[in-house]
């Protein structure tokens, strides 16, 4: 399958008074899983419908490899832009059998050995007769999958694609398609609220915020190192431990921890909960244990540091109740800190 490079270079969109997108630059290289995270409101889908030539931007240009699809002169209509898209609800056909919903994007004769060729990438060649009512919620997702596949498109956009899916077959099938997205190595952009499904199925991570991109990159580079306490809290659990810097380190109640970017003056420094170690002890002044998450291959804990105030700690088969009291050390490597708001 052809697969080419997706520039999005100064877009912005408006709905009345409200900026839906602020000047959003994108660059998805051939064959890259791109995932577009962020909360409600943040102008993600906005973002994958302009790409889609759904919406019209008021500025910006949107091309795909060479050829030019928006700018304030042109606007290439939708269903001549090579790309495909898979909606939040999939939108199949319930009076179309399976084969016929994925042949629908082919033309008024689809290729019948197109349509089987994908049903068999996404395991439901069997199935072809059927109507997508009598297929589970996991089957109906591959069949829209399929569906956007079937035209050989040179860009595929996902707009929260398992939202309508439970958590454990969610888990499942985020592992699934992305197998099928890497086996038909097309340029990929899907939408999610959900940090665990962008760092599962991207390759780079967009996160936006009202209507800006904040950030672009891998799953772990994004996860270690953000670049603002907003992104650090919003990826996953975050402490934020007040010290004083002088370059490369910076002075805590933990001692000094290492700076991978130079800071000077008072700063937050991000420690993740799996950076502090936790260990039992009988000083009645020491971190109390206010609660814990237990998940079973390991625990999240949220404990009282007399100095520090509430943080939280993630441990391994951990059998810390609520009222223990614990010493707590800082194991983690250098991390990055952030510039401390004004009181």
């Amino acid at each position: 399958m052809r697969s080419r490079r997706l520039r999005i270079t100064g877009v912005s969109k408006r709905f009345g008074d409200h900026e839906v997108l602020r000047d959003v630059d994108l660059d998805v290289a051939p064959g890259t899983i791109c995932a577009l995270l962020g909360p409600s409101g943040s102008g993600k889908t906005t973002l994958l419908r302009s790409i889609a030539g759904l919406e019209a931007p008021e500025a910006g240009t949107i091309e795909l490899g060479e050829q030019l699809l928006f700018d304030s002169r042109t606007a290439v209509p939708a269903e001549k832009r090579r790309i495909g898209m898979v909606f939040q609800d999939w939108a199949l056909f319930p009076h179309l059998s399976v084969a016929q919903n994925v042949g629908f994007g082919l033309g008024r004769r689809p290729d019948r050995d197109r349509v089987t060729a994908v049903l068999e990438m996404v395991g439901l060649a069997a199935h072809a007769g059927r109507s997508p009512g009598t297929l589970s919620g996991g089957q109906q997702q591959r069949v829209a999958l399929a569906r956007a596949l079937a035209p050989r498109p040179d860009v595929l956009l996902l707009d929260e694609p398992f939202s309508n899916l439970d958590v454990t077959l969610r888990a499942r099938l985020r592992r699934e398609v992305h197998g099928l997205l890497r086996a038909a190595g097309v340029t990929t952009v899907f939408v999610t609220h959900d940090q665990d499904e962008a760092f599962v199925l991207g390759d780079r991570v967009a996160v936006m915020n009202e209507g800006r991109i904040e950030q672009v990159d891998g799953p772990f580079e994004l996860y270690v190192h953000p670049v603002n306490s907003w992104i650090a809290g919003f990826v996953g659990d975050a402490n934020l431990l007040r010290g004083c810097a002088d370059g490369h380190r910076v002075a805590t109640a933990f001692g000094e921890i290492g700076l991978v970017r130079p800071a000077v003056g008072e700063v937050d420094v991000l420690v993740r909960p799996e950076h502090l170690a936790l260990t039992r002890c009988d000083d009645p002044a020491a971190s109390e244990i206010t609660f814990v998450e237990y998940y079973g291959h390991d625990a999240m804990i949220s404990l009282r540091h007399p100095d520090v105030g509430e943080l939280r700690a993630r441990a391994i088969a951990s059998d810390i109740v609520p009222g223990d009291r614990v010493t707590v050390r800082f194991v983690g490597g250098p991390t990055v800190a952030f510039p401390a708001p004004t009181r």
